[in-house]
């Protein structure tokens, strides 16, 4: 049953405004910390407003990965992925990830669920969500880790390329 749109578009201005000023303040205040909380409300709406199989499944992956995200970075834990696995990367969900510390990765994987989101859901709104969602990422990855930023960049490129 498709979920009510009364106050989605309401609902999605302000989140994306939530999302721009979370943006200034943690490059202003150089701390990641705020565009992950103010990016986690998006999340919360997209986990309610996904109904497919798919899209469900890619909407409670990024809510539980964001929120490992927030462990990550308030704990100020740091964890190598490519050293415990002894390997410099890895696909998911088709697209090949770089391993490094785990705050860098865990934005590149809401990064690539949002494109799934994107390109899977038929409604408008989870679409603009997922775009709001996918720019959030973008700025945490290029918070924490410009290299990593450019490696997304360029697999979101060539991903669109292909595309058309």
């Amino acid at each position: 049953m498709a979920k009510p749109t009364k106050h989605a578009t309401t609902i999605c201005i302000a989140l994306s405004i939530l999302l721009v000023i979370g943006i200034l303040l943690g490059f202003w205040q150089k701390n990641v910390f705020y565009i992950l909380g103010f990016l986690l409300p998006a999340v919360i709406y997209q986990v309610y407003r996904t109904e497919g199989k798919s899209t469900k499944w890619a909407s409670w992956v990024m809510l539980i990965v964001i929120i490992l995200e927030f462990v990550l970075v308030i704990f100020k834990i740091n964890f190598n992925l490519a050293e415990f696995l002894g390997t410099e990367g890895g696909y998911i969900a088709g697209y090949y990830v770089a391993f490094g510390d785990l705050k860098t990765i865990f934005p590149a994987i809401i990064a690539i669920l949002s494109i799934i989101l994107f390109v899977r859901t038929r409604g408008k709104y989870t679409k603009w969500l997922a775009v709001i969602i996918f720019t959030g990422a973008l700025s945490i990855t290029y918070k924490i880790n410009p290299e990593g930023f450019k490696d997304l960049v360029g697999i979101i490129t060539k991903k669109a390329l292909n595309q058309f």
